[in-house]
């Protein structure tokens, strides 16, 4: 059904003015007539208006295959109006009063021609700057539909750089993790590479994606924090907090997992005793809120987590717009980051 419908050709913006423009005008005249109306002036009011309507569409022809609908409005166009188009439609409706009123062709023709030809004047010269105001204004809706595809391309492209910027750096620390172990278990490591498999598949999927389900990103969190749990044992607690129906709200791919990294290396590795990792989510007000916090406290020195968080709040704001942040904050010998965007984004 929808290939027939898609043979029937949908008609165009210039057809459908053209219609209603010469229609209301050979209305209005009929209408201004009235008990004057007769078969002999409608037949006349069909000539003429007829020649205007063709010699209209003849003249926007014209001017697509001469192409001047790509530039600004031409100064031509009100010239052709007054210089040729009027005197035409003037010669034509003087034919009309010929063939169907002979005995008023040539009674007050020295006064009726100027009369006609500034009437035709004024008509074609409106015609031509409602002409020029709608094809300028399909020109600007064009343009911003060519500038709005380009700004959705830069973001996306935008996006899939930083996104880019987070997989090896995840990874690599993944593998020093793998090879650390090594050392010490040979059946933690396998089981610690299978976690990585698992990581990298989820990983390599999302690459395409500007956002995946919480959920998703809730198990390639898990896989992790079972990796770093081998690695530092009862050093690492994990306590996960989510308000149902938040595990299919849509974040950036890499963004908590992101911030679950920061928390192991500042929070548990840099800390004997290790350090309980908080992941909260909740939703407040419209907005979801979702808290990674661990014990410790914020470094003086940027390093690499002022990276990793500028990098994520970045990817956050192009994914879900202005109103989305992502802070970091200290209290009570807790470092929390609080991703905090709007549902309906």
């Amino acid at each position: 059904m929808d290939r027939h419908r898609s043979l029937i050709p949908r008609p165009g913006w210039f057809p459908t003015l053209q219609i209603l423009g010469w229609g209301t005008l050979f209305l209005l005249l009929i209408l201004g007539n009235g008990r004057y109306t007769n078969a002999t002036l409608l037949a006349s009011f069909v000539l003429v208006f007829g020649h205007g309507w063709l010699l209209t569409s003849v003249w926007h022809r014209f001017f697509k295959s001469r192409r001047w609908n790509r530039h600004g409005n031409d100064w031509r166009l009100p010239a052709v109006a007054l210089l040729l188009l009027a005197p035409l439609q003037t010669a034509v409706s003087e034919l009309a009063t010929y063939l169907f009123a002979p005995n008023l062709a040539a009674a007050g023709r020295s006064e009726r021609i100027p009369m006609e030809l500034a009437f035709w004047c004024i008509v074609m010269l409106g015609w031509t700057i409602c002409y020029m105001a709608a094809v300028a204004l399909r020109r600007a809706t064009r343009l911003e539909a060519e500038a709005l595809r380009l700004e959705v391309l830069a973001k996306d492209a935008e996006l899939r750089a930083l996104q880019s910027q987070v997989n090896p750096h995840f990874f690599f620390n993944s593998l020093n993790s793998v090879r650390a172990l090594m050392y010490e278990n040979v059946d933690n490591a396998a089981v610690m590479v299978d976690q990585l498999a698992t990581l990298m598949r989820y990983t390599l999927m999302s690459t395409f994606s500007d956002c995946v389900p919480l959920r998703q990103e809730l198990d390639a969190v898990r896989a992790y924090l079972g990796i770093e749990k081998i690695r530092f044992e009862e050093r690492l607690r994990a306590h996960f907090e989510v308000d149902a129906g938040l595990e299919h709200v849509t974040i950036p791919p890499m963004t908590l997992q992101t911030l679950v990294e920061n928390a192991v290396k500042y929070g548990v590795e840099r800390r004997t005793e290790g350090s309980e990792i908080r992941i909260i989510a909740r939703q407040t007000d419209e907005h979801a809120v979702i808290e990674v916090a661990n014990r410790g406290a914020l470094l003086a020195n940027p390093g690499s987590t002022r990276v990793g968080i500028a990098n994520a709040r970045k990817r956050l704001e192009l994914a879900k717009g202005g109103q989305s942040s992502l802070d970091l904050s200290e209290a009570d010998g807790w470092v929390r980051a609080t991703l905090r965007f709007p549902l309906a984004a």
